[in-house]
């Protein structure tokens, strides 16, 4: 079974926490020790939206002389916030609703009062104005709130409305200024989450292969389960990816860290569909199982074999000191592909067809996390027809259909890529 067995969320700053925890923290409940962790992991952040308030107070209220800049530290810190997604986003979206709400409000509650009616109108075309400017969610809740603020305390014309449209501008300049020389490690968290999921997959591939040597449904349930709860992880990648994006173009700190970026976004689709993949296979491993198919023991061999490759992926991915080359991660895959031929399921039943095609697509998934484009992953598989769309590294004789006779079969040869490896284990044995 894989050791790679994780949550699919930051295996990576949980394992290195457990490893260092004193014992008081080792002696600590479960639930104490998950809270711990969830705070260890939000401490940056919170400690860069703290620093950010202070300084936009200071700015707004020692600088700029507003007397209550109550909105310049506020905003600084719905800019940044604990989560690591589009906060350059955030704090645009910020500055942006209170503007509108502000303007618009002022200009509205002047001409027609203020009262239950007047606000029900000034929130609505409030919003519906910022929602026409932007359809960031963050544009319409602060132009709400500023044109209620507007109706209710600020009197119109007063010079309020504008001090706090520009303690807005004010907390979301800091945010920025935060955000570009004080930099939370958006792509170090994304590449922990990503292995974290590759663990997983690898996790639920070994329970499959195993729950189908012993015929046991439940087992195979279990891993299922677990696949399931990816998505919110998956998701939780894409979002810090944003961030990251947005990262690189402020910070001149990140911005060596363009071509990482760019790699691990990348890897984000075919990741997602690998565990898609995985799913579909397990839900087809439990119906074979039910329905008590006897599935080839080869076919749970290459499912194993496939796990104990993404073992090798995972480690690749966290960037583990004693981590795999790519080259051995590619030779690991590579060897998979080789034994997912059709010849497995010959004679077989549609349950061990679809199984033997999940796998190949898992292998084209996970092949193009592993840094192979797609054409190159196709390359690797055996062939299944015989006039493949992708020209294989090796061409194997396989039978025409009857159904439609052909020119002929052309004789078995391979790729200069594919010649070249063989003469290198020709040579090297």
């Amino acid at each position: 079974m894989s050791q790679t067995r994780t949550p699919p969320r930051l295996s990576a700053w949980r394992d290195r926490l457990d490893a260092r925890a004193l014992g008081v923290y080792a002696a600590l409940p479960v639930p104490l020790r998950t809270r711990a962790r969830r705070l260890g992991y939000a401490f940056l952040p919170i400690l860069q939206c703290g620093l950010a308030a202070g300084l936009a107070w200071f700015l707004a209220h020692d600088v700029l002389r507003h007397s209550a800049p109550f909105f310049a530290p506020i905003a600084a810190a719905i800019a940044l916030g604990t989560g690591m997604g589009r906060r350059v986003r955030r704090g645009i979206e910020l500055v942006l609703g209170v503007v509108v709400g502000v303007g618009l409000g002022d200009l509205l509650i002047r001409q027609i009062g203020s009262g239950p009616w007047q606000i029900a109108v000034v929130v609505v075309l409030a919003m519906s104005a910022a929602v026409f400017v932007d359809r960031g969610a963050i544009v319409g809740t602060q132009a709400a709130s500023s044109a209620i603020l507007v109706a209710t305390i600020l009197p119109p014309g007063s010079v309020g409305g504008y001090e706090r449209m520009l303690d807005a501008a004010v907390g979301g300049v800091v945010a920025l200024t935060a955000m570009a020389l004080m930099p939370v490690h958006p792509l170090r968290r994304a590449r922990r989450e990503a292995a974290s999921l590759l663990g997983v997959a690898s996790s639920v591939l070994a329970e499959v292969s195993d729950g189908l040597e012993m015929r046991d449904s439940d087992l195979i349930r279990s891993a299922l389960q677990e696949a399931r709860g990816t998505q919110p992880a998956i998701d939780a990648i894409s979002e810090q990816l944003a961030g990251a994006r947005e990262l690189v173009r402020i910070s001149p700190f990140y911005r060596r860290r363009r071509p990482e970026e760019i790699e691990l976004t990348g890897v984000l689709n075919p990741l997602d569909n690998g565990i898609r993949n995985i799913r579909v296979l397990a839900r087809r491993a439990i119906v074979a199982v039910d329905d008590q198919v006897d599935v080839p023991p080869v076919l749970s061999s290459l499912i194993g074999g496939l796990a104990e490759a993404l073992e090798l992926l995972t480690q690749r991915m966290a960037a583990d000191p004693d981590a795999p080359t790519d080259a051995a991660v590619h030779r690991a895959l590579r060897a998979v592909a080789s034994r997912a031929k059709r010849e497995l399921v010959s004679g077989s039943g549609l349950a061990e067809i679809v199984m033997l095609a999940q796998i190949r697509s898992i292998l084209v998934d996970m092949m193009q996390v592993a840094g192979l484009s797609k054409i190159s992953a196709l390359a690797t598989l055996p062939p299944t027809v015989s006039t493949p769309a992708v020209e294989p590294e090796l061409l194997e004789e396989l039978p025409e259909p009857p159904d439609r006779p052909a020119p002929g079969i052309p004789p078995l040869r391979a790729t200069r890529a594919s010649m070249a490896r063989y003469d290198d284990k020709r040579s090297s044995s």
